[in-house]
């Protein structure tokens, strides 16, 4: 494992020459300007790992890295949340997420040698709950500039729950329920595109191939605006995955588990059926792992898609 938190310092730089530029077209960033989604996955051999998207022309992957080996002692995982590392720890690397497994929510955490292609030193899953079976997808909202995130999970009745994760001094998190709202049952895939002081936005697909914003004030009740972006062509892909691209743009990563391959957009801030998407094309790797997810740094801006 290499230094990473220095590396995304200095790609958080380079967002400030945004992929989206002039009359609502993409541009091609040089390779060294790139922004990227940090993708990651569970393998068939239980190891987390990441590979790196760049939106250059054409699009490149850095070789698959390996961010942790056999994290969870074997086993299962249903869900993930976007994960978070960072290595500003001497020799070695926090890794921090949250999975479902066997039904029950954990907290999850690692200490992994750097230099030494994931080797755990230690790793503790803290159980939040049962009852998490019946949820099909789950979402993270979290910054570093604030020690308490939110929570989305969509159950398999299409209610969307939210919760308040506050942390503890002993280094765990108080779940507070702040709300929810059906009428999602369409919804197959979800992912964070913006999270501020007053609302967080979700990108969801249907399973009838729409593209839709869920902006979510954080007022109680919670109120979901649910805005149409496109109609179809977008059922085909299980996972979501952003990156914040520049001021106001978003990287987006679909991967088609069926088909084992990604395609990643460039899209404009969100606007409903105006938003600007442009595809980059088709990621030349294979996302044949059993389980996706994201990862960042937690240097990493706020996404700020809508």
């Amino acid at each position: 494992m290499t230094m990473r938190r220095t590396t995304a310092l200095a790609a958080g730089l380079a967002l400030t020459v945004p992929l989206l530029a002039g009359m609502g077209t993409a541009t091609a960033a040089p390779a060294a300007n790139a922004c990227y989604v940090q993708s990651g996955g569970i393998t068939s051999d239980n190891n987390t790992i990441d590979r790196y998207v760049n939106a250059t022309s054409p699009i490149s992957v850095k070789p698959v890295d390996v961010m942790a080996k056999n994290p969870f002692g074997g086993r299962a995982v249903s869900l993930s949340s976007q994960w978070t590392w960072d290595d500003d720890f001497g020799d070695q690397t926090s890794l921090d997420g949250h999975v479902v497994s066997g039904g029950v929510m954990y907290q999850a955490h690692q200490w992994v040698q750097k230099g030494t292609g994931g080797k755990v030193l230690s790793s503790s899953l803290t159980r939040i709950g049962g009852g998490w079976g019946v949820f099909t997808t789950l979402t993270h909202s979290w910054s570093l500039d604030d020690p308490n995130s939110r929570m989305y999970a969509l159950r398999n009745d299409g209610v969307l729950f939210r919760w308040n994760l506050n942390p503890v001094n002993d280094g765990t998190e108080h779940w507070e329920a702040a709300g929810s709202y059906p009428g999602f049952s369409a919804v197959k895939a979800v992912t964070l595109l913006s999270r501020t002081a007053t609302y967080d936005t979700l990108l969801a697909t249907t399973r009838g191939g729409a593209l839709y914003t869920i902006h979510i004030p954080l007022s109680n009740p919670m109120k979901p605006v649910v805005k149409q972006v496109r109609t179809r062509t977008w059922q085909g892909f299980e996972t979501l995955e952003t990156a914040r691209c520049g001021n106001y743009g978003t990287l987006l990563l679909g991967i088609d588990k069926d088909a084992k391959a990604g395609y990643l957009y460039a899209v404009g801030h969100a606007n409903g059926t105006t938003t600007v998407i442009n595809s980059l094309g088709k990621v030349p790797a294979t996302f044949g792992d059993k389980l996706d997810f994201s990862w960042r740094s937690v240097v990493d801006a706020p996404l700020f898609g809508e």
